[in-house]
């Protein structure tokens, strides 16, 4: 098995609403915003060979939206999805299995793509879509808090493909590929859990956006059920300490992986590195 990370750009959001009720005198210290009080975050995607199947994690937000659409995000449209698979030699045609985490536009934009005629379609036309179904009805039946971050042309064309597989509980969909369904962020979130031959590496979506996410308390105002996430977040980090598993951000702008370790203040980073530092577990 062979990992790697796909960066897919950058994009930022207000300080406040990615640390929810914690003080900024507090998250400026870990994670600094600019004279606009935004964070810059990654987009970063997670790619598995497994020698019968290559395997992408989430797709950023793709690059089919208007100016006014990226502006809003400070987000440049450019093929770094692309161009980040080309150098590890893979291509679009590759892919056989897209793990979407969830629906919103940053983790999913890149599966749609216009085609010479303008046309909406499927990226990855040889890929299968994993999704829960919890999350599927969210996105296309959205609540009012999330709508604005569904977006049809993300998704009716995966639907429209017929290369969408929808899973109601956890279960391991790929050999090797686990997914657990969270609530607290939105509904039927997949964190995917990647077991090699010495390690697990966990993909954590949105449920802990960042390492400064770690401490408990530390919670975005973008998640739907806070107290969930911090029940989830909570039972998934004292796994992860006692097992030594691997979190894996999808969206820390300063850092790709860490390990974590109980401490006398609660579960922290014990270290951090880059995937390309650790292939060797997998």
């Amino acid at each position: 098995m062979k990992l790697f990370t796909i960066e897919t750009g950058t994009f930022k959001i207000d300080g406040g609403a990615m640390f929810g009720v914690v003080p900024k005198s507090l998250w400026q210290k870990v994670y600094p915003a600019d004279e606009n009080n935004m964070c810059t975050c990654a987009l970063r995607s997670l790619l598995v060979d497994t020698g019968d199947r290559i395997i992408l994690f989430d797709a950023g937000m793709g690059n089919k939206q208007d100016a006014k659409f990226f502006g809003r995000y400070n987000a440049v449209p450019d093929n770094s999805l692309e161009e980040s698979l080309n150098s590890l030699g893979y291509s679009y045609d590759d892919i056989t299995d897209v793990v979407l985490s969830h629906l919103h536009f940053d983790h999913c934009g890149g599966c749609v793509s216009f085609n010479d005629k303008k046309e909406l379609e499927i990226t990855f036309k040889n890929a299968w879509y994993w999704c829960s179904k919890q999350q599927w009805d969210c996105a296309t039946n959205p609540n009012s808090r999330e709508k604005a971050s569904f977006l049809d042309e993300n998704l009716l064309p995966i639907e429209q493909s017929g290369r969408l597989k929808l899973i109601e509980k956890d279960s391991e969909i790929i050999p090797g590929i686990f997914a657990q369904l969270h609530f607290g962020h939105t509904e039927g979130m997949i964190i995917s859990l990647i077991r090699g031959k010495n390690n697990t590496l966990i993909y954590l979506g949105d449920l802990m956006p960042a390492v400064a996410h770690i401490p408990l308390p530390y919670i975005s105002a973008y998640d739907t059920k806070p107290l969930d996430v911090l029940e989830e977040k909570e039972k998934l980090l004292k796994e992860a300490a006692n097992k030594k598993h691997i979190l894996f951000f999808e969206h820390d702008y300063y850092y790709e992986c860490a390990r974590v370790a109980e401490t006398e203040k609660g579960i922290r980073a014990s270290n951090t590195f880059k995937l390309s530092e650790i292939q060797e577990e997998f």
